[in-house]
């Protein structure tokens, strides 16, 4: 009986140990429209290095 208390009190406080708290309220969300411009131009210029390297 003393091991059932005892492996409850250990779940308990880990539960509570455990929990996160939550947002206050919802973040604000952010515009990415430049870094996905950004991510455009490296994949272009990858791709691009790609085909030079294709042609020599």
């Amino acid at each position: 009986m003393k091991i059932l208390y005892i492996i409850l009190l250990i779940v308990v406080f880990s539960t509570i140990i455990l929990a996160q708290p939550s947002f206050p309220n919802a973040p604000t969300q952010t515009p990415i429209g430049g870094l996905g411009l950004l991510a455009a131009a490296g994949g272009a210029m990858a791709l691009k290095k790609f085909m030079d390297g294709r042609k020599k």
